[in-house]
């Protein structure tokens, strides 16, 4: 027997006597309970953390577009102006998206 021939009949035998081994190390049901709970609990502090950090953002772009607008810099206030919008749009869609795919109610 040639040494290829040998290793593609003993490779599926070793991976099958291997996978029994592998799949009883997978977290079980209770594990994910577990960290499900952790998320939950973790989710709430998080998603306050980045809803302060969104509105003081929100806030500073806003007073930066209001002095460019009241100095006169009208040339690049429209992009500005949409940059923040979307910026604030896509930080309360996040928020809703992540609670969605979490589950979290």
């Amino acid at each position: 027997m040639s040494k290829n021939r040998l290793l593609s009949r003993t490779a599926p035998a070793v991976l099958f006597c291997i996978l029994p081994l592998l799949a009883d190390a997978q977290p079980g049901i209770s594990e994910f309970y577990k960290v499900s709970g952790e998320m939950n609990r973790w989710y709430f502090s998080l998603s306050d953390l980045v809803l302060v950090i969104g509105a003081i953002s929100g806030i500073v772009g806003g007073l930066r577009i209001y002095t460019n607008w009241q100095s006169g810099k009208h040339q690049h206030i429209d992009a500005q102006v949409m940059g923040w919008f979307f910026s604030c749009l896509f930080l309360t869609l996040v928020g809703a998206f992540l609670k969605a795919l979490y589950g979290i109610h």
